[in-house]
């Protein structure tokens, strides 16, 4: 059932149309809106960053997305050794490949126009169910808590695997999940009621963009939702698919189907809204986290560290698929260490290193001490807040008009 806030919005949107008989409704991205400061700071010292899924903590919001380029066995360790969460693709190369030397050189030797299928005869190459308990010991070793990614047609197949191998938490992610799957084989969809309940670990799902699928998620008793279709910088559905929801819009509205979550089952432990993709800069994910967002999930700001795997690269999950590539693989570089970029300090002001510390002082300048008071900021409309008086900065392609 939708809230009496959500109904009234609805009803709103519903006023405007693309043209007669198309209804349509607004929606908003990070770069149109803006966090409004009012009467009360604080000291940065003073703001906790601390974020819970599933009912394990961590010192802060941000997850390393499931993509090869970004997450192996090493940068998962140390991103739990800098208090987040790195999240290994369980149908990646990681475990197609024990020696993946040679397979990273071959995707960043390639050039741009026979990158697609030189992923897709390396993704060819059937998954090793060995190197799933592998990659995860590996982890596990290190103390860092064991994160995974599957699609949901192999969730109920490497699960049980990834359980076995000590993981922690199982992301089931696609480009988008909902509740039905009419399949033209005849083949049941995961039933996600019981697979959440009998697998014995939290279970995070995704992706979705809209109130009611995200409410009909949080009901099949998930650790939380992954939020976003498409933003993500190197990923194609938008443009191959048609598909998305601006990510401003598309967090708030599953935050508030998160909220009447809460209300209908009072006691019940607090889900997780992890908006995914589309964060470059500090500033996103201090907006994404204004907007209801309780985590973050980044990819190409932190291939760019020199722990990152992909050797200066980032590609999209479905860049190897066999039928309709809907990723590119792009130039990030190689800049500092993933320590740098989370934690700082900052060589560059243009917002892609000391991610924490923008946090923590976005925070400090709203007055909020934790991620539950930010979510209460003010948010308004604010096309112009990128380029307001930014004249020089664009001109010269400095700070935040570096290109």
């Amino acid at each position: 059932m939708i809230s009496g806030k959500a109904e009234e919005r609805t009803r709103t949107e519903d006023t405007m149309h693309i043209g007669l008989g198309k209804k349509t409704r607004r929606a908003y991205g990070f770069d149109e809106i803006a966090l409004v400061p009012g009467s009360k700071t604080v000291d940065m010292e003073l703001c906790d960053i601390s974020c819970s899924i599933g009912g394990i903590k961590f010192a802060n919001p941000i997850i390393a997305s499931a993509m090869d380029s970004v997450v192996d066995s090493h940068f998962a360790a140390e991103m739990g050794r800098l208090g987040g969460l790195g999240v290994l693709n369980l149908q990646g190369v990681q475990t197609r490949y024990d020696d993946l030397g040679h397979v990273y050189e071959r995707i960043a030797g390639c050039d741009k126009d026979s990158f697609v299928e030189v992923m897709q005869e390396l993704y060819k190459v059937p998954v090793q169910e060995e190197l799933i308990e592998k990659r995860i010991k590996a982890i596990k070793k290190t103390g860092a808590v064991a994160a995974v990614s599957v699609t949901p047609n192999f969730a109920e197949k490497y699960g049980p695997i990834a359980v076995e191998a000590g993981c922690d938490i199982l992301f089931v992610q696609s480009t988008v999940t909902g509740i039905e799957h009419k399949s033209a084989l005849g083949t049941p969809n995961l039933n996600l009621h019981k697979f959440t309940k009998n697998i014995g670990i939290p279970v995070v799902v995704g992706n979705c963009v809209i109130y009611k699928t995200a409410l009909e998620l949080l009901e099949t008793g998930v650790a939380g939702i992954l939020v976003g279709v498409g933003p993500g910088a190197a990923c194609t559905s938008r443009s191959v698919l048609g598909i998305g929801v601006p990510m401003a819009t598309a967090i708030a509205d599953c935050a508030q189907a998160r909220e009447d979550f809460m209300a209908k089952h009072k006691g019940a432990l607090r889900p997780a809204i992890i908006a995914d993709g589309g964060m470059g800069v500090g500033g996103d994910i201090c907006k994404a986290i204004a907007c209801g967002a309780d985590a973050t999930m980044i990819g190409s700001p932190l291939a760019r560290a020199k722990e990152a795997p992909g050797r200066g690269y980032h590609w999209g999950m479905a860049t190897p698929s066999p039928v309709l590539p809907r990723g590119t693989r792009i130039r990030v570089g190689t800049t500092v260490s993933l320590e740098q970029i989370m934690n700082g300090p900052a060589a560059v002001d243009d917002g892609t290193q000391n991610l924490t510390g923008a946090l923590k002082t976005s925070m400090a300048t709203l007055g909020a001490e934790t991620l539950a008071e930010m979510q209460e900021c003010e948010v308004i409309i604010a096309p112009s807040i990128l380029t307001e008086g930014k004249v020089y900065q664009n001109a010269q392609q400095l700070g935040m008009g570096r290109k």
